[in-house]
């Protein structure tokens, strides 16, 4: 610790919160007075946005855990905070392990410039990415739906998986029409 003493401050106005699933820590400097908890409800998110502009906080580094870093990460950019979000392999810490301790040394080391932000994705990368991903799982849910479809013709002593080479083209869904109508 003694080393980050002499390492120049890069980012004067740099907090670093600690994201969790209830409650997220914020630290605006080293001090015990200048870290904070908040709960993750809108009032606590309101709150801490208050807490950084009162400490005139400009960037912020979090550390992404799960998917509870999003709303507060949205939130912060859309009151305009410069937010990086940083792997937890870069913030590890070797003393004890608290939240307010993670937070502060999320803090010190965003100071000091020494956190690279991950790559995150444009919006319409995300939309695509999201379609494409339900897409997916559309074929998967339909495939598990088609091999049912098999077992039960299989087990009525109907082989049309045999005959024809898709049971859900147009001849395959005929004929499963021809003998669900008798």
């Amino acid at each position: 610790m003694e080393n980050f003493k002499k390492m120049q401050v890069l980012n004067t106005n740099a907090a670093g919160i600690d994201v969790g699933s209830r409650s997220h820590f914020v630290a605006v400097g080293q001090e015990d007075n200048q870290i904070k908890e908040f709960n993750v409800y809108q009032s606590g998110l309101t709150e801490l946005v208050v807490f950084l502009k009162t400490n005139q906080i400009k960037t912020i580094a979090m550390e992404s855990t799960g998917s509870y870093w999003q709303s507060l990460f949205m939130l912060l950019q859309s009151e305009g905070f410069e937010v990086i979000l940083v792997q937890g392999t870069q913030t590890k810490n070797l003393k004890a392990k608290t939240d307010v301790k993670d937070a502060q040394w999320i803090q010190k080391l965003h100071s000091l410039g020494l956190l690279r932000g991950s790559f995150l994705p444009c919006e319409s990368t995300l939309q695509i990415r999201t379609l494409h991903r339900h897409g997916e799982s559309l074929v998967e849910e339909s495939v598990k739906y088609v091999n049912k479809m098999q077992k039960a013709l299989r087990l009525m002593n109907f082989r049309l998986d045999v005959a024809i080479s898709d049971i859900v083209g147009v001849s395959g869904i005929r004929i499963i029409k021809s003998i669900l109508s008798g």
